[in-house]
């Protein structure tokens, strides 16, 4: 006699309309305590650590619920769209882009061979984000971010410079790359993993404004080359990660121009600042570079992870990462991005490009940045109004201000300084984080969100003052 066993199911306890329902309660919640600061961060109850201690379930449970839970845990995480999130260089989560990963998610689309319409969309949106920055790319892809769109630009620099490499390898001549000594890490992270080694990162002085020399990478370059070494790229920072430096790209584009060496421009924070009118001039000879990368979740504001690798040549990304498999038959090669990205399986992150350059266009993008530009110049006034704060960089070029507090009675600033970010952390009232610039121990506040106010600015300054002067 045979027993009949019903198997467990995937379909939700509750329909659709109802779990769509609350989702949307959720994130419409978000939205409106976005709108303004909140004052303090809640803590982690006893309730959610018992619930984040629980094994993994055999069995489901209500959906609605789970959604609950999640929209509980989800308030008490730090959460980079909050007005008053100075830390990092933070996305902050623009509506038009929630919606587009809803959408993107809900379709799935695989953009690793050719998806139809969302092909097209992406080849667009790589249009528009190079129109938006004034750089002339024949190609481009959508990225997890700036690190992995660094590996990629490298990648296809390495290729120029050492035909063969990507299959033979490493195995004669050595190859370097040229950087700021305030350039992003992730430089080191992918001449690591292409193989060059972190040794051949070649991290260089910088002037006055802490710009790329762009004599001491002439001078690095033919060095290298008389030792037999191979000058793979030379990497402009378009807004350094400590302290928003631009490095000069139009010299670093003579120097590489004259020695026929691959110039990248890392413009993950700042390149989108690039578009406006106070800023744009820092820019200048970014449409002579090899390649750009730019993180449309850092100054265009969308959700993570949307990163944009741009290149002046497709063929360059091909000669680099193309491939013949065959369960990929290449029936439409042109339209093939497995053949000049990293990533098979790729979500649609070009879609909440799309939309926000849709719904908002791109005037109003531009505005945005500039509104932050102007907001860090605020904060940089308000610093210098006040004794007991100190710059550690002069005006900002983009939207870093490195500050800290300097009270006459403390002897060690660099301990006063870290217990002050602890203290304005566990207050919550804004969200800073720690650095260290030319050895001091400072507040390293980043303005990149829509939904700052000048207010907001005007606060980070009253409460660092307020906190730091409760600790001295």
């Amino acid at each position: 006699m045979s027993t009949a066993f019903e198997l467990p199911s995937l379909r939700l306890d509750a329909t659709r309309e109802e779990a769509l329902e609350r989702a949307s309660a959720i994130v419409r919640g978000a939205w409106q305590s976005f709108d303004r600061a909140r004052p303090g961060q809640p803590v982690i109850d006893e309730r959610l650590h018992e619930l984040l201690r629980a094994a993994l379930p055999g069995q489901g449970s209500s959906v609605l619920q789970a959604l609950d839970d999640a929209a509980q845990l989800l308030d008490v995480s730090i959460a980079q769209p909050r007005p008053r999130f100075f830390a990092f260089v933070g996305s902050s989560g623009l509506e038009i882009g929630v919606l587009g990963d809803l959408l993107a998610s809900c379709f799935d689309v695989n953009l690793a061979v050719w998806a139809g319409a969302a092909s097209e969309v992406e080849d667009q949106a790589v249009r528009w984000v190079s129109e938006f920055i004034g750089y002339p790319a024949e190609a481009g892809a959508f990225t997890s971010g700036g690190t992995i769109s660094n590996v990629t630009a490298f990648a296809a620099a390495r290729e120029r410079a050492l035909p063969g490499s990507r299959r033979a390898g490493m195995t004669a001549t050595p190859g370097a790359l040229y950087c700021s000594q305030e350039a992003h890490y992730s430089v080191v992270r992918s001449a690591e993993l292409l193989g060059l080694g972190s040794e051949q990162v070649r991290s260089l002085p910088v002037d006055g404004r802490r710009r790329l020399r762009p004599q001491a990478v002439a001078e690095a370059v033919d060095a290298d080359r008389a030792a037999g070494v191979a000058p793979v790229a030379v990497v402009a920072t378009a807004g350094t990660t400590l302290t928003g430096a631009v490095d000069p790209i139009d010299a670093l584009a003579d120097v590489c121009e004259a020695r026929g060496v691959w110039l990248h421009v890392d413009g993950a924070y700042g390149v989108a600042a690039a578009s406006t009118p106070s800023a744009g001039h820092l820019f200048a000879g970014v449409e002579r570079a090899d390649s750009v990368t730019l993180d449309a979740h850092k100054w265009l504001f969308l959700p993570k992870a949307c990163g944009v690798v741009l290149v002046r040549r497709h063929d360059d990304l091909h000669g680099a990462l193309a491939h013949e498999e065959d369960y990929i038959p290449h029936e439409r090669p042109e339209h093939h991005m497995v053949d000049i990205t990293l990533e098979y399986s790729r979500p649609f992150r070009a879609l909440k490009v799309w939309l926000a350059f849709r719904a908002h266009g791109a005037e109003a993008i531009r505005a945005a940045i500039e509104r932050n530009l102007g907001q860090a110049r605020l904060l940089y006034a308000e610093v210098a109004r006040h004794d007991d704060l100190e710059h550690l960089c002069g005006e900002p070029p983009l939207s870093i201000v490195p500050f800290r507090h300097v009270p006459a009675d403390v002897e060690d600033l660099d301990e006063h300084n870290a217990l002050l970010v602890e203290a304005l952390q566990a207050n919550g009232d804004v969200w800073v984080a720690p650095a260290r610039v030319d050895g001091k121990v400072c507040l390293r506040p980043c303005v990149v969100n829509y939904r700052t106010t000048d207010d907001d600015v005007r606060a980070l300054v009253d409460l660092t003052r307020e906190v730091g002067a409760s600790l001295a």
